[in-house]
């Protein structure tokens, strides 16, 4: 019998461009840590429906989200993906291009906190941020999420289980205690409305109040 994540999937048929990039990102070598489909779906609809045409990555891999994401975004939007690693941006601007999307993204290289001072410094905004880079920066990343955020944005970080270390109470190390700080931020900071999402590695959204 499937389980619901499985169940969810029958139901929905990735598209061929996004097992491309699946593919090409297992052939690189790669981690092979993109987005959930389920959750890929939900980023594209969440984009959409609060028209964000400001998009903040923080963690661009093989492109699999950024196309997500762009999938969602008006002709007048743009994608800022920051990316430590070129090859991975490479990569992932191959696929953007790919999908159409080669005009609408930009990637800022090296580490993200050093990027996302840039930004500040720069006085950009955005209304929409991604958060699935380096585990142990998350409520770092969170702090500059809320920054950088215009009225009403939306925050969503991924892989927020660590494919259930964040619940084993054995499990103590920096990646797991930095993902429990953030997921008690999102859960308890006043200037965020917020839920987490339990299926597949779990998905953390807030809303800047």
């Amino acid at each position: 019998m499937p389980n619901q994540e499985e169940y969810s999937e029958q139901l929905y048929t990735e598209d061929a461009l996004l097992l491309k990039v699946k593919q090409a990102i297992k052939d690189s070598g790669m981690p092979e840590v993109s987005i959930a489909p389920g959750y890929g779906r939900l980023l594209t609809m969440l984009v959409a429906v609060s028209r964000s045409t400001r998009i903040l990555e923080i963690g661009a891999l093989g492109g699999y989200s950024g196309i997500c994401l762009c999938r969602g975004l008006s002709k007048a939007g743009r994608l800022t993906s920051l990316e430590l690693k070129a090859e991975y941006a490479e990569l992932a601007g191959r696929h953007l291009e790919e999908a159409g999307f080669g005009e609408a993204v930009e990637y800022k290289l090296g580490p993200a906190l050093d990027s996302l001072k840039l930004l500040e410094a720069e006085g950009r905004t955005f209304d929409f941020f991604f958060i699935d880079a380096d585990k142990e920066n998350y409520p770092n990343y969170l702090e500059y999420a809320i920054k950088l955020a215009a009225p009403g944005a939306l925050i969503a970080g991924d892989n927020i289980f660590l494919r259930g270390r964040t619940l084993n109470a054995e499990k103590n190390g920096p990646a797991v205690q930095a993902m429990r700080r953030f997921n008690e931020m999102i859960a308890s900071d006043e200037r965020l409305t917020s839920t987490l999402l339990p299926a597949y590695d779990g998905l953390a959204l807030a809303v800047v109040k």
